[in-house]
């Protein structure tokens, strides 16, 4: 099983849509940097409907050695940094990102980049689901914008249906 490295969006949207306790079955350890729990603690603390890390035993917190001094100019949050910086240390690991800019950094270094969609996509393969269209929907309604191209490919690769909204 692998193991995976993750930012704060895809934990954010999996929780949102009622499928978080999947990742400790798709995923042997999972891992988080200190600044992907504060973003979550201060969503919390304004009042957002974020997970509270206390309840999920399985999120490991490990902080990266360093972060490249060239990220540093990015227009990236502190927990993309810390994910990324984590999983160069790490390159093993999967890292679960949804940001644009952090995954196409992130695959340039040579890094495994899964999105929330993917992690959904894997979950259907180990038969978690049965279907992941509904679940797309739900991450809409949750504030994930999807593109109808992306949206198309992902239910083709999970041999569903593909309806023109």
């Amino acid at each position: 099983m692998l193991d995976a490295i993750s930012n704060t969006s895809p934990l954010l949207y999996l929780y949102r849509i009622g499928v978080l306790k999947w990742l400790p079955r798709l995923f042997s350890e999972i891992w988080v940097p200190n600044a992907v729990v504060l973003e979550l603690q201060q969503g919390q603390q304004k009042g957002y409907d974020v997970p509270n890390m206390r309840d999920y035993a399985w999120l490991q917190i490990v902080e990266p050695r360093y972060i490249p001094s060239e990220w540093l100019t990015l227009d990236l949050g502190a927990g993309e940094l810390a994910v990324m910086a984590l999983a160069l240390e790490n390159p093993e690991r999967v890292v679960l990102l949804d940001d644009a800019l952090a995954r196409r950094i992130a695959q340039a270094a040579g890094l495994n980049v899964w999105g929330t969609l993917k992690v959904l996509l894997e979950a259907k393969s180990q038969e978690l689901t049965e279907s992941i269209s509904p679940l797309i929907n739900r991450l809409e309604d949750a504030g994930m914008w999807i593109s109808d191209d992306i949206r198309q490919r992902v239910l083709a690769l999970a041999g569903e249906s593909v309806n023109c909204n």
